[in-house]
This record gives C-alpha cells, structure tokens and sequence, in this order.
C-alpha cells in the first residue's frame, strides 16, 4: 500500500475504539449497571438512546454525504464528525454513577454514536481515492484488519491500566468509577492520536468549490436523484437490500452473541470478556487476510463465501452442546465475520457511481441502520415463543441466508 492507502486505512485503527470501549464491552455495561437507576431501566433506556441515533443517522447520513460530494468536502466533513466524536466521547468522563447523570450519559453517546456513523461515510467515500480500482478490496480488507487490531488494543490497555487495577496506580477513585469513566478519555486520546494522518495527507477534490448553501441545494438535488436512479440501476438496489438482511444478521450476532453465551454454556464476566477479545481478533486477521485475495476472487464472491461459511458454523452454534466446541466454533466464525464487512464496502465503492460516492455511501449507512431493530426484534418474539435462546439465536442464519439470497443476484462490476 502506498502513503496515502496507509493514512487512510489508519483511520480505521483510530474510530475503533469509540464501538469497542463505549458501544460494545465498557461504557454500555458502566451505563446499566453503575448510571441507571436499575438494569432493566438502563437496558430500555440505551436501547431508546440507540433508536434515536439510528434515526438521525438514516435522515443525516443520505444527504450529507451527497452535499460532500456536491461541494467537494468529504475530507473537511469528515474532520468535523471525528472532532465531535472525541469531544463527546470524552464528555462520558463526567458522568458520574448516580441516575442524576444518566442524561448527559445518553446524551453523549448519542452524539458520539452520530458522529461516528456519519463519519464512516465520509471516511469510506476516500476509499476509490486511495487506491487503484485493481487494489481497493485488499485496502479495503487491510484497513478493516487494522480497525479490530487497534480497537482491541485499546481495550486491552483500558483493562490493564485502568479497569483491574485495584488500587488504581493513576490515583482513580473507584467509589466514583473513575477508573471506567476514564476509559471514554483514553477512547477519546485514540481517536484524536491516530485519526489525523487522513485529515493531513488526503486532499479534497480540487476545483472551485461552491458556498455551503448552494453545496446544500445541489445535495438534495444529487440524493434526489440517487433515489431516483436505484430502480434503474437494479444491481446496487439489489445489494442494498442484501446488505440489509445480513448486516441485521451480523449486528444481531454481535450484540446477542455475548447472552447466548452465558445463558446456554454458563460463561462469566472474565471468560465472556475473553471471547470477545478473542472474537474480535480472529474477525480482523480474517478481514486482513481476505482482503489480500479479495481483488482476485471478487467482493461479490467473497462476501458470498463468507456468509455461507457463517450459516454453516452458526447451524453447528445452535446444535453444539460443549463449551469447547462452542469456542472452535464461535472463534472460527469469527474469521469471516470481517471479510463480510470488508468486502461489502469494496462492492460499494465498485458500484457508486465516482461523483456520488459519498452519497451512496450515505445509502450504504443507511441500509446498514434503517432496520436495525428487525434482527433483535425477531430474536427476542422467538425466543419468547420458544421459551429458548437456541431457536431465538437461529433467526440470525435465517437473515443471513435471505441477505445471500438476493446478494447471489449480484455481480461484481468490471475493474478498470
């Protein structure tokens, strides 16, 4: 890869570490047991604060990444979205353990959360700048390796430094979890520390760029044709509709994973917090790996495998009876997770038309958001139903297997 491949896929080892230290394992968990008034109430209110944020992230996402493309600001949109996302990160310090701050909390995630997805779209739209049409998938692949490498590195300082020490060699006081609420500062610390090459070395598209009002006039009428166009341009409406079914897969997969763990082969704090680490890992050396093949097998084609590969090992989740087996199982599942990830936002990028390619990845965040609530809202009716994890977990094959469905309409564009 060349400099400006490796500034830019450093972003991805930068904003990691705002999904794994306050979305997935730290500050979600310091929320519902340490902010709120009791676990239920927390749980609810986090899930109304995720709500909210998803839906400002399907109205925002759309139309600022078509203004970006309509006035040639992606880099200058994207510095703006990371300055807010350490900001607001770093806000999370001050919220104390008492339920008087459980809305500043919120308040703070939501705006980093927003942040950060609109940021993505903006990040991801750089990527047909940085690398030849041949190389995107093993830039793309690379830099989503480098992304869960820097996000678990982060978690495992914030561990070691911050959260087990017992006294707190920085003189934190745990009465008042400090040493949790310091882990949204050394989130923050990340983001700000690693995020600027991007920002320095990549250039905005040069010509004459128009005033912000008129950028906004031209986006709406650029996304107003985007949405337009879709039904003639039937591939990418086709992957957009895949990429909903099976990124509502994955994201249930991950936000349940940890439950079905504990509920069905009775693992606790430590050995769950351990597989995560573990998962994440084998989910970035798989998306590093397939990304150096991924140009010769095709996006397509890797994404296809690697959703196949998951419905099989997670038929052998849901039938495994062994904790051993569930971590062979689970650890290689985790191999493909990435490539999946990866390798959808190299589609992407091959189908966006090169003039709206923030736009487009405005309907790439929003195909990956507008129904998040479907994946766990099925699982939680199932399991209600069944009155078992089990059959709750298996809807995640089944939304896979409907993304693949329609994902096997697709193909890959010719690469110039």
């Amino acid at each position: 890869m060349n400099r400006r491949a490796w500034a830019w896929a450093l972003y991805d080892w930068a904003n990691s570490a705002f999904p794994t230290i306050v979305s997935t394992f730290v500050i979600a968990a310091y929320f519902t047991q340490g902010i709120a008034p009791d676990p239920v109430t927390g749980q609810a209110q986090w899930g109304w604060m995720q709500t909210a944020s998803g839906i400002g992230i399907a109205l925002l996402s759309p139309l600022l990444g078509a203004v970006a493309d309509a006035g040639g600001r992606r880099r200058l949109m994207l510095a703006v979205c990371t300055l807010v996302l350490v900001v607001a990160t770093a806000g999370i310090w001050f919220a104390r353990p008492d339920p008087a701050f459980a809305l500043w909390a919120l308040g703070c995630v939501a705006v980093a959360t927003l942040a950060f997805e609109l940021s993505m779209v903006f990040y991801n739209s750089l990527l047909p700048q940085v690398a030849a049409p041949a190389q995107i998938g093993r830039v793309s692949g690379l830099a989503w390796g480098l992304g869960y490498a820097g996000g678990l590195l982060c978690l495992v300082i914030a561990l070691l430094l911050l959260v087990r020490p017992d006294p707190s060699p920085l003189g934190l006081d745990r009465a008042q979890a400090e040493h949790v609420r310091a882990t949204a500062l050394l989130a923050a610390g990340w983001i700000a520390l690693f995020a600027w090459p991007v920002l320095v070395i990549l250039p905005d598209a040069g010509g004459a760029r128009p005033p912000w009002g008129a950028a906004m006039r031209r986006g709406l009428t650029e996304i107003g044709a985007v949405l337009r166009g879709l039904p003639r341009n039937p591939a990418m409406l086709r992957f957009l509709l895949a990429r909903l079914f099976y990124t509502d897969g994955l994201n249930t997969l991950f936000a349940f994973g940890a439950i079905y763990a504990a509920g069905v082969f009775g693992m606790g704090f430590e050995e769950i917090l351990l597989f995560g680490i573990a998962l994440n890992l084998t989910a970035g050396l798989g998306a590093a790996g397939f990304g150096l093949v991924e140009d010769r097998l095709g996006s397509q084609r890797t994404i296809m495998l690697a959703l196949v590969a998951l419905m099989a090992l997670g038929t052998g989740l849901l039938l495994a009876e062994g904790k051993a087996m569930f971590w062979v199982l689970a650890l290689s599942l985790g191999i493909f997770v990435g490539p999946a990830q990866a390798a959808s936002r190299t589609l992407m990028a091959r189908l966006a038309p090169p003039a709206e390619v923030a736009a487009h990845f405005g309907l790439f965040a929003l195909s990956g958001r507008v129904t998040g609530f479907l994946g766990p809202a099925v699982l939680a009716m199932v399991t209600v139903a069944t009155d078992s994890q089990r059959a709750g977990m298996a809807t995640v094959v089944v939304f896979l297997a409907l993304g693949a469905a329609i994902l096997a309409t697709v193909r890959d564009p010719p690469r110039g």
